[in-house]
């Protein structure tokens, strides 16, 4: 039985995750999402919703049980620079952050550990109200994040923040996720409004869509210059799409005075 259900609407895929009854990620679990994404680049899937379906948990953590599990005798013979005891789990993640579509973590549950840096690897977070909780407490346990948190987090809310939530193993309220810059926005549905998101987001072009995503994630680990070059050619690429010259003249034939209007109707959600 798979753990993954996913449904397509209008260009949005919707998919929920269910292992009962932690609602934690493993093996299973990373192999399914993997071969999902690949499904993700259908080209009538414009956009992805992720979210949990067990009652107040989004993913809980990785399947700790799993990494008990281990060959400890093969880690540690290891002479592999940058060796990770759950490679998969980290390929998946960066194919996400690869995928060139928007990808929105309904956080509408629990979430932490290998679950929270799932949440990192999206490109949009919402999170919940509710007695929910999310974070990185690896320190707690005499370990460290392993699924990228180590990264992400810092290049999300800054180091001197990053330092502090990893060091302490800190586990946090929703608003507490919103203060900190973690999601950007708290709801009272998260996938209600992830969905939301994601209609409005698929009937963006496409083009644009996919590079912008690569310019901020790419450019941020170049020098500016780099950085900047790479925005331009993005730009390039969207100029000669067949999807901007469209709306280009649908935007440049409307009188000057219904031009910021035409904005505002296209930037509200699910429109």
């Amino acid at each position: 039985m798979s753990l993954w259900t996913t449904e397509v609407t209008d260009g949005v895929c919707v998919a929920t995750y269910a292992f009962p009854p932690m609602n934690y990620i493993g093996a299973e679990g990373t192999n399914e999402l993997t071969a999902l994404i690949e499904r993700w680049k259908d080209p009538e899937i414009r956009a992805i919703v992720v979210a949990g379906a067990i009652d107040g948990k989004f993913i809980t953590h990785y399947y700790g049980e799993e990494l008990l599990g281990l060959d400890r005798t093969h880690l540690e013979n290891s002479d592999v620079l940058g060796l990770s005891p759950i490679p998969e789990y980290n390929e998946m993640l960066r194919a996400m952050q690869r995928l060139p579509k928007p990808i929105i973590a309904a956080m509408n549950g629990d979430a932490m550990g290998g679950g929270f840096e799932f949440c990192l690897a999206c490109d949009i977070r919402v999170g919940e109200s509710g007695d929910f909780r999310y974070g990185l407490p690896e320190t707690l346990l005499g370990l460290i994040p392993g699924g990228g948190g180590t990264q992400r987090l810092p290049r999300l809310i800054g180091v001197s923040k990053a330092m502090n939530f990893i060091l302490r193993g800190q586990i946090v309220t929703p608003k507490d996720a919103y203060d900190l810059g973690i999601v950007c926005e708290v709801v009272e549905d998260s996938l209600f409004r992830a969905k939301e998101i994601a209609r409005q987001l698929a009937k963006l072009p496409t083009t644009g869509l996919a590079r912008a995503k690569r310019a901020v994630y790419e450019g941020f680990e170049m020098h500016i210059d780099s950085g900047l070059n790479l925005e331009n050619a993005g730009f390039m690429d969207t100029i000669l799409a067949e999807e901007t010259a469209a709306l280009a003249q649908e935007y440049f034939s409307l009188d000057h005075d219904q031009r910021r209007g035409w904005f505002e109707k296209r930037t509200k959600s699910g429109d």
